[in-house]
């Protein structure tokens, strides 16, 4: 599957989501650019956005071809994310396109 990890995640998970091809939001040139529209720019290329900007959707409806994955963690530093690989891995395996799923605490 073809996941963007939001900007304001760390790339350090990226090499745990096994299985998957990841890229970054600053990778492919969309820093910077807004919720919505980031949104439907992902929906066109990928399969799953990860973020965890815990307001990252709202106001905006998911399109069905993309997954939402919202992580719930202490801080955005590797060290409290990494635990939520396997969570994250289960959430990318069982999410329908147009979802929102939250990860985490």
């Amino acid at each position: 599957m073809r996941v963007l990890l939001d900007e304001c995640l760390p790339r350090g998970p990226a090499p745990e989501l096994t299985g998957h091809e990841v890229h970054s939001v600053t990778q492919v040139g969309w820093s910077g650019v807004k919720n919505s529209e980031l949104l439907r720019l992902a929906a066109m290329t990928y399969e799953a956005l990860i973020t965890i900007d815990q307001r990252f959707a709202e106001g905006h409806q998911v399109p069905p071809s993309i997954r939402l994955i919202t992580l719930v963690a202490r801080t955005n530093r590797i060290e409290s994310l990494r635990p939520l690989v396997p969570a994250i891995l289960q959430a990318l395996a069982s999410a329908r396109g147009g979802e929102c799923v939250r990860v985490g605490a």
